[in-house]
């Protein structure tokens, strides 16, 4: 497994690097200058010249395309567009027909930029970590990239490194973050024999690990296809309408051609009745009914992908439109996973908390370990409330000074102790000799939170509560998508009830399932989706991943989620920030919504100009600019959800629940 780590992305700007961007640029200047020579009575062989050139520059590509769709048995929609620019030509309306190639080809340019900034956006939110491992060879200590270790190569791996590659750990100890991996919010011990994962955060110990597997089979790999399938996918309206197209377009074919043939046979005249049938083949194409649905996916994606969410395919941003309930996993989800101070419970009135922390602090500093770090964080920000001898203080006032230490031992798994102004200091787990007795930390055990017992000179003085830090967007996050949706917010999570209800209480989730195993949160989905719901179902776990597969859309926390998670999931934070789930959710519903709009524009397009080419006289370039009109204006406003207001600011929306269907 790799995680995912931030980096700065920069907007990425329509690019000549755009094939398609170049060539229509140079119909619309080869057009331009041919016009401006008819305007000023230059011979028509020079203007004429220009125009064709713009028929080369602005039609070859979708003629390419056509005629290898017509190898396959299918019609092209680009083909009949040239097809009805060239029999503009031929019949003299070489100028309508230059303009329709232009337009025609400005339109697809959008669709172009649009796929290739959804692919830039998206791309650029993705680098991986660790980079470099320190590999163990013959000759000694040899720094390497990690995508160059190979199945057996031993590696070592100093506190505060990432452990580079899956494997063994064949020498040394330490503890080991792995929430990302198990959803433990702490360390754990480590020894030979013991598995660790890529990724996984070392403590203070140093480990030596024969990796078992190869970074071909890691998220990398992964991450990289999924990427492409996100730009490659088609959603279900865009497929609905592909199916449609077809024969859509053999009908229009048919009827361009009768609407040809018929008028001749009873003596109308040849011009005027290839005239109307070009102008009919124009007006009727679906040009902007193809281009309604995909660009705003498309761009949707992108602006997500800019704002931290990688959305896997324009089906999973529909699905994202659609849903009905949330539910969360806790931990490294509505949590950091990460440890802070909370409280301090004195055993004895001979000291104050004052005290209390100030020890714990001075012992705990060279520590690696994340509670020694919260305790040391918590003394230098904060000192504790008064409370008597069994009485819990909560952390608060002024901060506390930390005296230097001497004589300071970790032992993993254990705890800390060092000498402080002469006296011995242990900060331990509550289990193994010299501990307090189990019944004392009983209260912050049974309220959710992880309990260290604090000896000075072998005597038990105090009770150290620990719980994991609630991101601080959490509350609005499962406010704003109450707000969009009609079910009650749940949490699922493996852990014990007292610490899932703690944090349920202070993120306003009113329904709490705990102590679930990864199958049973499964049945908890899927007993809501036989309900009828659509579940949303946020989770960072290896133990998430069955539950986030199943669920209507599953999303991953990227920045500490397991790389089975990050597969199993339809999108990913990639920044690890959990207000972006409303604000992607009601990014799908805008989107959405301008696909609708699109479809109705494109359809009212159609029907208008069609009805005035068969019962009245529609000039060729009002067919024209009508009909390339609207499907630039589609395109344009799918292309509206690439700018940055179009990312919901704190996912704050005024939508109205969507109830299921």
């Amino acid at each position: 497994m790799t995680i995912l780590r931030e980096r700065t992305v920069r907007r990425v700007p329509v690019s000549w690097a755009v094939p398609e961007v170049r060539w229509a640029a140079a119909a619309t200047v080869l057009f331009a200058v041919g016009l401006a020579l008819r305007l000023l009575g230059s011979p028509p062989v020079v203007s004429w010249a220009f125009f064709l050139a713009c028929y080369a520059a602005g039609g070859w590509e979708p003629a390419l395309a056509g005629l290898r769709a017509l190898r396959e048995k299918t019609l092209d929609v680009d083909l009949l567009m040239v097809v009805a620019a060239l029999g503009a030509a031929a019949i003299g309306q070489v100028v309508d027909g230059a303009l329709l190639i232009v337009i025609f080809a400005t339109s697809g340019a959008l669709e172009a930029v649009a796929m290739r900034r959804t692919a830039e956006s998206v791309r650029g939110l993705l680098d991986l970590a660790p980079e470099t491992a320190t590999l163990l060879t013959a000759g000694g200590e040899r720094v390497v990239a990690c995508e160059s270790l190979t199945v057996g190569d031993e590696i070592l791996v100093r506190p505060g490194d990432r452990i580079g590659g899956d494997g063994v750990v064949v020498g040394g100890g330490s503890e080991v973050d792995e929430a990302t991996i198990t959803g433990e919010s702490l360390p754990v011990d480590k020894q030979p024999g013991d598995d660790v994962y890529a990724g996984s955060l070392n403590g203070s110990g140093v480990l030596r690990v024969r990796v078992g597997r190869a970074p071909a089979e890691t998220v990398l790999a992964r991450i990289v296809a999924m990427v492409a399938e996100a730009s490659a996918t088609k959603s279900r309206t865009q497929l609905f309408v592909e199916r449609i197209e077809q024969r859509y377009s053999i009908g229009m074919v048919a009827a361009t051609v009768l609407l040809f043939v018929v008028p001749l046979a009873f003596g109308a005249d040849l011009r005027t009745t290839l005239l109307r049938a070009m102008t009919f083949m124009i007006v009727a194409s679906p040009c902007a009914v193809v281009l309604a649905t995909m660009p705003p996916l498309l761009a949707a994606i992108a602006t997500a992908g800019r704002n931290g969410v990688l959305v896997k395919s324009a089906v999973v941003l529909e699905r994202l439109a659609t849903v009905d309930r949330v539910a969360f996993d806790k931990t490294g989800t509505l949590t950091f996973g990460t440890p802070e101070l909370t409280t301090v419970r004195r055993l004895s009135d001979a000291v104050t908390d004052e005290q209390v922390l100030a020890w714990a602090a001075a012992a705990e500093a060279p520590s690696e370990h994340p509670l020694g770090r919260a305790v040391v964080a918590a003394a230098r920000i904060a000192g504790v409330g008064g409370a008597g001898a069994g009485d819990a203080g909560a952390v608060g006032g002024a901060g506390v000074p930390i005296r230097p230490a001497v004589g300071f031992v970790a032992v993993p798994g254990r705890g800390v102790r060092a000498r402080v102004d002469g006296r011995l200091v242990e900060v331990a787990r509550p289990s193994g000799p010299g501990t307090a007795a189990s019944p004392d930390v009983l209260p912050e055990e049974a309220g959710g939170a992880t309990a260290a017992v604090v000896s000075v000179d072998g005597d038990p003085v105090a009770v150290l509560g620990f719980t994991d830090r609630i991101r601080p967007d959490a509350a609005r996050a499962v406010g704003e998508l109450s707000a969009l949706t009609v079910g009650a917010p749940m949490v699922l999570t493996g852990d014990n009830r007292a610490a899932a209800e703690r944090v349920a209480a202070r993120t306003g989730v009113p329904e709490v399932r705990a102590g679930l195993l990864p199958e049973e949160k499964v049945a908890v989905v899927r007993r809501c989706q036989e309900d009828g719901g659509r579940v949303l179902l946020v989770g960072d776990g290896v133990n998430d991943a069955p539950a986030l597969a199943t669920a209507h859309v599953g999303v991953a926390m990227g920045r500490v989620g397991s790389d089975l998670a990050l597969e199993s999931a339809d999108a990913v934070v990639t920044r690890d920030e959990l207000g972006a789930v409303p604000a992607v959710v009601a990014l799908a519903r805008r989107a959405r919504r301008v696909v609708i709009a699109n479809l109705v524009i494109a359809a009212m397009f159609i029907g208008a100009l069609v009805a005035w080419d068969l019962f009245g006289t529609l000039p060729l370039p009002l067919g024209v600019a009508g009909h390339e009109g609207s499907t630039v204006l589609v395109g344009l406003n799918g292309l509206r959800l690439l700018r940055d207001s179009a990312w919901p600011r704190g996912g704050r929306t005024s939508e109205a629940p969507q109830r299921s269907r």
